[in-house]
């Protein structure tokens, strides 16, 4: 008998599928942080919420006015767990007190990586998360072999260089898919 290991799907995206009905991913284009026999845990990159850096700081230093350019800076809704908990994606030139390395990437859960952000002294690219994406054991899995998503590399470029609306689009065509043509009755012959 064949044995082999799972592939799992740590630092890929995944691109929900058109027929996607769950409305927490529906059009969703999401950055799997770890993906391993326990689960996986994720945050959608291409949903930005009517917040923005400015609004955070608010809230965590309310005695002082973030700098203007922190009105520029989008928050993402990474997803339906712990809405209220922030993660940076990051370039991984610099670090701070709580920074996972994932190849090229870095993941910052510490509030410090948001001041340094509004100092202009914190990674040359980043984007914010609200919450994340979970899965159980087996679950991610179950979904792709139920074609609710597609997966392809991460590519930096989608993350950092395009606006949220164009990243979803990206990333299926960079495995030749046009999302658009797909219709929401696939695998449903």
């Amino acid at each position: 008998m064949k044995t082999f290991a799972p592939s799992y799907l740590k630092h890929q995206f995944l691109i929900a599928m058109p027929h996607m009905a769950d409305p927490n991913f529906a059009h969703t284009l999401t950055y799997i942080v770890e993906h391993n026999a326990n689960g996986a845990m994720g945050l959608v990159v291409n949903r930005p919420q009517e917040l923005n850096l400015g609004d955070i700081l608010e809230q965590l230093r309310p005695d002082e006015t973030p700098p203007a350019s922190t009105l520029q800076v989008p928050i993402y809704l990474g997803g339906p767990v712990q809405t209220d908990r922030g993660f940076v994606l990051h370039s991984d030139e610099c670090s701070f007190q709580a920074t996972v390395a994932l190849e090229g990437l870095s993941l910052t859960t510490s509030q410090d990586v948001l001041l340094a952000i509004a100092a202009g002294v914190g990674p040359k690219k980043s984007l914010i998360t609200l919450g994340y994406a979970g899965w159980e054991a087996g679950q991610l899995e179950a979904e792709l072999a139920d074609n609710a998503w597609l997966n392809c590399p991460f590519d930096p470029a989608i993350l950092f260089a395009m606006d949220s609306e164009q990243r979803l689009g990206a990333a299926a065509k960079s495995l030749g898919i046009n999302l658009s043509l797909l219709t929401s009755q696939a695998g449903h012959a």
